[in-house]
């Protein structure tokens, strides 16, 4: 079985691979005459086509050889090779407008895509993704956001650290105030944003210690769903229920906005979910929050001040409490900073990529063998030209007019 890595062909580049060079070197000695892996020539990715080759990996320029095709984010709609197996994040399953037309194409092109996002285990969990990385970076990009805004200390760019070392090292300039800090989500990302907050040594409170209390040091809370969503007719809240009909609830986050400075928005949302707050909130004066590190960065989503995804060269806009239209970043001291990059783990290409990979070779490189798997049959979105029984509901979504 021949697997290529292809060239990321979105724009802007995304450097992240699905393997290292050490792992694709390792996974051939292991599965010698089973498995063979290539590499596509590419200039952008964060390991160079000579990292490959120095492990005996072999480069190519064409990739149509390959069998199965692993990238990372959505394959080009001219870059697809028709009867294949691909592995990528389509961004589909939540219906998102702006890839109907490469669902459309994939099923033209009878290829077989098999999407990231949904590869879970016999318990529904989901297996393979980046967002510890995400969490990471989300939240050293939230302190380098209040730094520019206060100047009261300046960061690297997360970009410009070669690793999470040198970025805990650059965390080492940050002085904050006695400021309160909201963590929404304590899911894989939710937990990359908070060994950042660890790493800084501030202080994790309660709840009701961060709604009531004054401290004299800058602290944090972490927020569950349970913490600022209730039940519209009794006010209680039912776990199952919520995520079954989140439409029966009402958010009550406004009292942690009239007390913390900082949100990092890490938490998945439903879109039929109430929002974190409404964008008429920040016209308040109780509103206290001045910056937004949105993380999920679900556009006009749960935390409705993210009207666009913001990008790893222009990282900030800033929202006017007013108007409540978008300024130039860092415009008006009383205006809210927002940070939304959409890939924030490019940021740390190297060290994401290999986690990423270790994740595959766990969960996806020995389910190959065993076609069919479960984990990839549930994972399939499209094969044969036509969307899989379990994504049949996407039909009206590929197909509008029909």
């Amino acid at each position: 079985m021949k697997i290529g890595i292809i060239r990321e062909g979105k724009n802007p580049p995304d450097k992240r691979s699905p393997f290292t060079p050490d792992q694709l070197q390792a996974l051939n000695q292991k599965f010698e005459g089973q498995l063979k892996f290539y590499v596509e020539s590419s200039p952008i990715r964060c390991f160079s086509d000579e990292e490959y080759e120095e492990k005996g990996i072999e480069v190519i320029s064409d990739i149509s050889g390959c069998d199965i095709l692993f990238g990372v984010k959505e394959v080009p709609i001219s870059n697809l090779i028709p009867e294949k197996t691909y592995f990528f994040f389509s961004h589909t399953i939540k219906r998102q407008a702006y890839n109907r037309g490469l669902l459309q194409s994939v099923l033209e092109k009878n290829i077989r895509l098999i999407d990231y996002e949904v590869l879970k285990n016999d318990s529904g969990s989901r297996v393979v993704a980046f967002g510890r990385w995400a969490g990471v970076v989300g939240a050293y990009n939230a302190m380098w956001t209040y730094g520019q805004k206060t100047g009261l200390f300046e960061l690297k760019r997360a970009n410009e650290c070669f690793d999470l070392a040198e970025m805990k090292h650059e965390l080492q300039k940050v002085q904050l105030p006695p400021i309160k800090i909201i963590l929404n989500g304590s899911g894989r990302v939710g937990n990359g944003a908070k060994e950042i907050l660890q790493a800084l040594g501030i202080k994790e409170v309660g709840k009701e210690d961060f709604l009531h209390q004054y401290f004299d040091e800058p602290v944090f809370v972490q927020l569950k769903s349970e913490d600022f969503n209730r039940r519209k007719t009794d006010g209680g809240f039912d776990k199952d229920e919520f995520y079954a009909s989140p439409e029966k609830y009402e958010s009550h986050f406004l009292k942690f906005a009239e007390e913390g400075e900082m949100l990092i928005a890490a938490a998945y949302w439903d879109p039929n979910a109430p929002r974190l707050f409404e964008l008429k909130d920040i016209q308040s004066d109780d509103f206290g929050i001045s910056v937004i590190a949105d993380v999920t960065c679900d556009i006009n989503g749960s935390v409705p001040t993210t009207s666009r995804a913001s990008t790893i060269l222009s990282p900030v806009y800033d929202v006017d409490r007013q108007t409540l239209t978008e300024i130039d970043a860092f415009g008006m001291q009383s205006s809210i900073s927002v940070m939304a990059i959409d890939n924030l783990p490019c940021e740390l290409p190297r060290e994401a990529s290999k986690d990423f990979g270790n994740q595959l070779i766990q969960w996806v490189i020995p389910a190959l063998l065993e076609e069919p798997a479960p984990i990839l049959e549930r994972a399939t979105i499209a094969r044969d030209g036509d969307l899989t029984l379990e994504f049949m509901h996407l039909t009206d979504y590929v197909y509008p007019h029909e």
